[in-house]
């Protein structure tokens, strides 16, 4: 059950973000604009979850991994399903923004 609960809404070890982020991790926060500036991982970037879509070519181009966040787990899970229907590789979904800090 546990698993289920951390494949839909992110999570799981902390230590991979960080593992992530030193090897140069892109981190996309998917909130809104709103959400985004009012607290978000050091480093991160606000791509809003519907504004995702126009930018797959971009996230494409990335050589590193990406993180994905949100509040709690849903948009980020949202975002990265999203994503990789989409062919966007080396994705990981890390659920609430405040796992990375």
């Amino acid at each position: 059950m546990m698993n289920i609960l951390k494949s839909l809404f992110g999570g799981g070890d902390t230590g991979k973000f960080d593992e992530l982020r030193a090897q140069g991790a892109v981190i996309i926060d998917v909130r809104s604009p709103g959400e985004f500036a009012s607290g978000h991982a050091k480093g991160a970037v606000n791509m809003p979850l519907d504004t995702l879509d126009s930018k797959v070519a971009a996230l494409k181009k990335y050589k590193k991994p990406i993180i994905l966040c949100c509040a709690s787990g849903m948009r980020s899970g949202q975002a990265t399903a999203l994503l990789t229907s989409k062919g966007v590789a080396d994705l990981h979904d890390a659920g609430s923004w405040k796992k990375l800090g």
